[in-house]
């Protein structure tokens, strides 16, 4: 936690650059990074919590709060009327977790220690969700053309139905993850284990006061970033989709990522795989339908209607990691792969005039 504790500097940086008129870019740099710690402390402080109660409870605090940053700052897109940036972080949060997160986990994993071995059934488990996730993705979007063309409100009703359905899925793999007897981690929960195996936990009101001082930071510099997008975009010449499918999920995101990384160092690939099959899960089943719900409420209805690219880059990242996950185990030339992949869409979405 020392690196992210040294990273809060950027905090002040952005809101004098803000507030003295300084360069937009040095805003949004600041702010963005300015997130990154905050992340990190809202994920131990949830861990933290979670060391208090039962673990039903704990599945669910790590479950409900894994992405609670990257929820945040989506808001913050919606409320500003951003929605093709919000729908590209969506899209960005799923490739990153399975090919990113997962590919560099495999890769130094498996120059440590050589081929690695996971529960096969729980990661089967895990990709049959991904692929039904997927589908209730891709469904709405392509559905929508013909239905657009004669009711136009017809679309709204789509995504909120199809929306409806995801998050009773969701809660029907939390029930079950609940409800199983397996001792260890099950799917679709989200873990957030410390750096260092000696850390010890937070109170619960410490942990408390942490998550609420960090949702009302991460909200501020949230606010920043987004006021700052366009003139950001137009000073470095990228586009509103890169930005979104791109940057906003790593930024949301990393220090998630080093934990997946750092545990598949330790060789606990079970672990690893559940940080980015079940982030990606909970972007795809939670997230992004109660944004849905959230945006009606905000007055900027959001819609499940992606852009043909984006179903192409999920089609492609959910297919991979399925079949990664399909024998049981894992090589470092699995990892390069998925990384490779992944900077192949990086390319892509950058020169993709949108």
């Amino acid at each position: 936690m020392k690196l992210w504790y040294g990273m809060l500097i950027f905090i002040p940086i952005a809101l004098g650059s803000k507030y003295l008129d300084g360069p937009v870019v040095l805003t949004f740099a600041s702010a963005a990074l300015g997130v990154i710690p905050l992340a990190a402390l809202m994920g131990r402080a949830t861990e933290s919590l979670a060391a208090h109660t039962n673990p039903r409870v704990s599945g669910f605090l790590n479950a409900t709060l894994g992405n609670a940053a990257e929820l945040i700052i989506t808001l913050s897109a919606i409320r500003a009327g951003l929605l093709d940036l919000v729908k590209a972080s969506i899209t960005g949060s799923i490739l990153g977790n399975l090919l990113l997160v997962m590919g560099a986990s495999l890769l130094f994993g498996g120059l440590r220690n050589g081929r690695q071995r996971f529960d096969r059934v729980r990661a089967g488990l895990d990709s049959t969700m991904l692929i039904l996730a997927l589908i209730a993705l891709i469904v709405p979007s392509l559905f929508s053309h013909s239905i657009e063309a004669i009711n136009h409100d017809a679309v709204e009703y789509l995504s909120l139905g199809v929306a409806t359905a995801m998050m009773i899925v969701y809660g029907l793999g939390l029930l079950y993850a609940f409800n199983s007897t397996a001792s260890a981690p099950s799917p679709l929960q989200d873990f957030h284990p410390s750096d260092e195996a000696d850390e010890e936990m937070w109170s619960v009101k410490t942990a408390i006061g942490v998550l609420v001082l960090s949702t009302v930071f991460i909200a501020w510099m949230s606010e920043m970033m987004v006021e700052t997008v366009e003139p950001v975009l137009e000073h470095l010449g990228w586009t509103e989709f890169f930005l979104g499918v791109i940057i906003i999920p790593i930024i949301g995101n990393v220090a998630e990522h080093l934990v997946a990384v750092q545990v598949a160092i330790k060789d606990q690939m079970d672990m690893s795989l559940e940080v980015s099959l079940g982030s990606s899960l909970q972007i795809a089943l939670f997230v992004s339908p109660l944004l849905v719900f959230v945006s009606l409420l905000i007055g900027h209805p959001l819609t499940l209607v992606f852009n043909q690219f984006e179903l192409i880059a999920l089609a492609a990242a959910a297919l991979i990691a399925a079949l990664v996950a399909l024998d049981g185990e894992s090589n470092w030339l699995e990892g390069a792969q998925l990384l490779v992949v992944y900077v192949i869409l990086g390319i892509a979405f950058f020169f993709l005039p949108m």
